[in-house]
């Protein structure tokens, strides 16, 4: 089990600098109003990765700073969660430390390593249940109320409630889709007819790719027929020469004559001869050339009848680019995407009768969740409310009985709820229950939400009752109770701290008290105490053994430390602790 052995505060509150030496059983933190008892409480609230608020700095200094040592074992929730975050546990202890600086700034540290304050949260739901009085506040929310029923129900709720919520978010993304699918029914429509207009209009030309370019190549060629032509006879000409003129010169006739020349002298130099090759490869080329510029003037077209084809070809290719894309290509890769999404609107119809019959589906299966998660609260809300009320027995309220009311609120119509019980109920992401704990305080009175059934006194009694019971069923490593007990006296207080010492056989219980019936019964007792200038130091949080511990609570007593009734009473108290606890 993992324990929280030590915390060191530094300049937190009224806190200068001071340890505070836990005990694994139960702890007690006593001493007079204002010096600083709570601070313990905020100091663990900021290490499992409470709201950092800079007031809480001490006046003057740069940084509050809270670090504690846990100890773990190995397998232990805490242990996976600080390895998983690259902290290292160093023989079976780990240390957290959170620092909070005067401008606000917060940082937290696990096993040596930063990591986000968000670990440290994670880390608190393994290891600590703190209870004080704004918890106390949140009990009386019926959502609170709920989850802690749920916690206590364990698998018989959480399996249902899985199924349950896997199926509400499905059906909420169906609802949604389906109101799309309706609410935008004609604009989606609009899209369609337009859609079908563009597509009648590619299919209309049926343009192939690439042929607007090669359209527009032919169009130049066409347009330049005979200027084409005749620059390339006269091209022929001077390369091959005139048929007709047998003295005109010609490149192939001088190139050939070069050639000839170098025959003869080739053979006596290497270099010369490479000249020579050199002037057969460009006499070869030269005939290619010449070849090929009599083969396009034959090929040559110049019909103007396919010129005015090409053009008005051209011209239906232009009009869809113009609308469709900025080529054909483009054109073509819009006409692709349009034919998918009309499709998918066309289908319209076919999808809203899929998704109707799969709402009606998951409807269906929700109600079946609904009432499972009604009936595994109902049975569990018995035996948490009976097993509640035998604790508030023993917590001097013997007459006192708690009971759940599970409730669910009708639908205006059908569309809008579940059926559970027979009965359209409005429902929710954790079913269709609304969930609020009873107290009848004493014979005859009606149950009433704890809100309005209970006073203070009675309501940290119930709050420590449920924990009681919580103990024994999911339990955590260590919980805090900041002043718990308060509005409790008498023998009721005793029996408090009789309930907190049986709590304390199976977890680590730290509180925060001003009742000398609840320190007694403490495995540890600490005392916070101010020096003369207000502060609290290392030696302002003390462990109270022997006469010291009834001296302080003689003085939680009767405000005295040195009256005989006060510590005949104080002894008086340890004794009982030490029998009963």
């Amino acid at each position: 089990m993992s324990v929280l052995e030590e915390m060191r505060i530094r300049s937190l509150g009224v806190i200068d600098d001071a340890v505070v030496e836990l005990s694994p059983g139960f702890t007690a933190v006593t001493g007079e109003t204002g010096a600083g008892k709570t601070m313990v409480v905020t100091s663990l609230g900021l290490l499992l990765g409470g709201r950092a608020d800079p007031a809480l700095v001490r006046i003057g200094a740069k940084a509050a700073v809270v670090e504690g040592r846990i100890t773990v074992s190995p397998g232990d929730a805490a242990a996976v969660r600080a390895e998983e975050a690259g902290g290292e546990i160093e023989d079976g202890a780990l240390i957290v430390s959170r620092t909070v600086s005067a401008e606000g700034r917060s940082r937290a540290h696990l096993g040596g390593r930063s990591v986000p304050v968000g670990v440290l949260t994670e880390l608190a739901d393994e290891l600590v249940a703190v209870h004080g009085q704004t918890d106390q506040q949140g009990l009386l929310k019926p959502a609170r109320q709920r989850q802690a029923l749920d916690r206590y129900a364990g698998d018989a709720v959480d399996t249902p409630h899985a199924a349950y919520e896997a199926a509400f978010r499905r059906l909420r993304a169906v609802v949604t889709e389906l109101d799309e699918l309706t609410t935008r029914a004609r604009e989606r429509a609009q899209e369609a007819d337009l859609l079908r207009f563009g597509l009648d209009e590619v299919a209309a030309v049926n343009p192939l790719p690439g042929e607007d370019t090669e359209l527009a190549t032919e169009a130049e060629r066409l347009g330049h027929a005979e200027a084409l032509a005749s620059a390339a006879a006269l091209a022929h000409t001077a390369l091959a020469g005139d048929p007709e003129d047998p003295e005109g010169v010609d490149a192939t006739t001088v190139v050939a004559a070069a050639g000839r020349s170098l025959d003869g002298v080739r053979a006596h130099d290497p270099a010369l001869a490479g000249l020579a090759d050199r002037i057969g490869e460009i006499s070869i080329l030269l005939a290619d050339v010449a070849g090929e510029l009599a083969g396009y003037s034959d090929q040559l077209d110049a019909d103007p009848l396919r010129l005015a084809a090409v053009e008005e070809r051209r011209a239906a290719l232009t009009a869809l680019t113009r609308k469709y894309g900025e080529d054909i290509s483009a054109v073509l890769a819009w006409a692709e995407e349009g034919a998918a999404r009309l499709t998918e609107l066309e289908g319209d119809d076919d999808r809203i009768g899929e998704l109707t019959a799969e709402r009606d589906v998951l409807r269906g299966e929700l109600s079946a969740l609904g009432q499972a998660l009604t009936d595994a609260r109902t049975e569990a809300a018995a035996r948490f409310a009976a097993a509640v009320t035998e604790e508030l027995a023993s917590l001097a309220m013997p007459h006192a009985r708690v009971s759940f009311a599970i409730r669910q609120t009708e639908a205006p119509d059908e569309a809008s709820g579940i059926d559970v019980g027979g009965r359209s109920v409005l429902y929710g992401p954790s079913g269709a229950d609304e969930v609020e704990l009873l107290l009848a305080p004493h014979p005859g009175a009606q149950p009433r939400p704890i809100a309005k059934g209970a006073s203070g006194g009675e309501l940290s009694r119930v709050m420590l009752a449920v924990e009681v019971v919580f103990a024994g069923s999911d339990p955590v490593p260590t919980y805090l109770f900041d002043e718990v007990d308060a509005g409790v006296g008498g023998k009721a207080a005793v029996e408090v701290g009789r309930r907190l010492a049986k709590l304390a056989r199976s977890a680590q219980v730290v509180v925060v008290t001003h009742l000398p019936q609840v320190a007694a019964f403490a495995d540890r007792q600490l005392l916070v105490e101010k020096t003369v200038d207000g502060s609290v130091t290392r030696s302002g949080v003390t462990v109270l053994e022997g006469e010291d511990r009834v001296r302080e609570l003689s003085r939680m007593l009767a405000g005295q430390e040195d009256s005989e009734t006060a510590r005949a009473h104080a002894e008086e108290l340890l004794e009982t602790a030490r029998v009963d606890g």
